[in-house]
């Protein structure tokens, strides 16, 4: 009895070795990879802070000789580029599509989900299968019609089809409002509420997840956009951050890394900690199930 008492003791410490070597190979693979994934930013990072001597100098140096952070304030400031014009640019556009996004497709969502009427599985279909048109292939179309609107040059064509719909996040809140329990609505429903009131008081709240998600989505878009700003704004003092950034890249190859390489951290890190502080979620957001935990 001792002796079956002691195997026993020894393949349960076994076990619970082999669980704690399992969960460090996993560790270690995970991170790994995240130092593969980071190092671009890294290397970002240790140019930024370089002079344009060491960033010459080959073999390249993965560690700075010297940390020159002064590069940051000088390329901010740069008498070639107006950053702070610049970002309160991509601000204004930024917030305006993010909020058009979320009003426009979380309510058209809401109409293909709790709402009954002719032909909506034929024009959902429709909406779904607009995914699947390339944007190159629109976008002249875009451009001469927005062109003969007398919309040129302005931040017109930048936000005014976000509140338009977009069909990649139609489809995603549709099916987080689809696991809305219709009882609820239909409760709401019976105490004289119509389907705005529904949407905007109940279905808008049980899908802050979804819609944080959208919101997350729209605003790495937006920020990030260097083709709709080529195109469309052609003022210097309409440009964005991302038409700014070329500022720094000379006509004839003499490009200052440095300072390119300071402003572009600069500019990632607005969606670096909008991710790091609304992953939560983000990752709720792409639970479909998580519209019945509301």
């Amino acid at each position: 009895m001792k002796g079956a008492v002691q195997t026993g003791s020894r393949y349960y410490a076994d076990r619970r070795v082999l669980e704690r070597i399992r969960k460090l190979a996993v560790l270690l693979v995970l991170v790994a990879g995240s130092l593969i994934l980071l190092s671009p930013v890294w290397w970002m990072f240790a140019t930024s802070v370089k002079s344009m001597q060491e960033i010459a100098q080959y073999p390249p140096t993965f560690v700075p000789k010297q940390f020159n952070f002064q590069n940051y304030a000088d390329a901010w400031s740069s008498p070639a580029a107006d950053f702070t014009r610049w970002a309160l640019n991509t601000a204004f556009i930024t917030v305006s599509v993010v909020i058009g996004n979320v009003l426009a497709n979380s309510f058209i969502a809401y109409g293909f989900a709790k709402t009954r009427f002719r032909g909506r599985r034929l024009m959902f279909s429709v909406v779904l299968a607009t995914m699947m048109i390339p944007g190159f292939v629109t976008m002249i179309p875009q451009y001469i019609l927005f062109s003969r609107l007398g919309w040129m040059n302005t931040y017109l064509p930048l936000i005014v089809p976000a509140f338009f719909g977009s069909a990649f996040y139609i489809f995603l809140l549709r099916q987080f409002y689809m696991s809305i329990s219709n009882e609820l609505l239909e409760a709401a429903r019976i105490d004289g509420a119509n389907h705005f009131t529904i949407w905007m008081r109940i279905a808008v709240p049980l899908a802050k997840p979804a819609i944080a998600t959208i919101a997350i989505f729209s605003f790495n878009g937006a920020w990030n956009d260097f083709l709709g700003p080529l195109l469309y704004v052609n003022d210097e003092t309409l440009y964005t951050l991302q038409i700014g950034l070329q500022t720094f890249r000379g006509m004839a190859g003499q490009t200052q890394w440095n300072y390119l390489m300071a402003a572009s951290l600069l500019v990632l890190l607005p969606v670096i900690l909008l991710f790091f502080f609304f992953q939560k979620y983000f990752i709720q957001g792409m639970d479909l199930s998580a519209g019945t935990k509301g």
